[in-house]
């Protein structure tokens, strides 16, 4: 039994959309580790499965984009995923888990600003600030630029 499988399956069934975006983030990132400890190890079959994975999971998450609801959003995530598709590719025919991590980290700093997102919309609604809708005294901001 694969206890971290289970939980991924109980996870998804309960995850809000954006939620479902999380996941398939953390599996590709999942992917990419293993496909780098598979270059470590000298593992060439280990590497492919992760990496072609990884590269479905990526499709997934592109095939999912609504490029006219999306606008400026959506483009800009596709482009992302272009990118990240082109690098995990060449990291897969010159292996290189330098380039596997430089991916991982892009896609650490966009599956956190989703957790970000998620988290806003699903914040309880409270009274403004201090002032009409100022901040209260010590609140952090947080912005996320799309634009990339």
């Amino acid at each position: 039994m694969d206890v971290r499988a289970t939980y991924r399956e109980g996870a998804a069934r309960g995850a809000s959309s954006l939620g479902l975006v999380i996941l398939l983030y953390e599996q590709v990132i999942q992917d990419l580790r293993r496909a780098g400890q598979a270059i470590d190890a000298g593992n060439i079959e280990a590497r492919t499965n992760a990496v072609n994975h990884a590269l479905d999971v990526l499709s997934q998450l592109q095939g999912t984009l609504n490029m006219q609801a999306g606008g400026a959003v959506a483009h800009n995530l596709e482009r992302f995923y272009n990118l990240v598709r082109q690098k995990v590719f060449d990291a897969q025919c010159q292996p290189s888990k330098a380039a596997l991590d430089e991916q991982i980290a892009l896609l650490l700093d966009v599956r956190d600003a989703w957790v970000q997102a998620e988290r806003i919309a699903f914040q309880p609604a409270s009274p403004p600030g201090p002032a009409s809708g100022e901040e209260a005294p010590g609140a952090a901001s947080t912005h996320a630029d799309w634009s990339g």
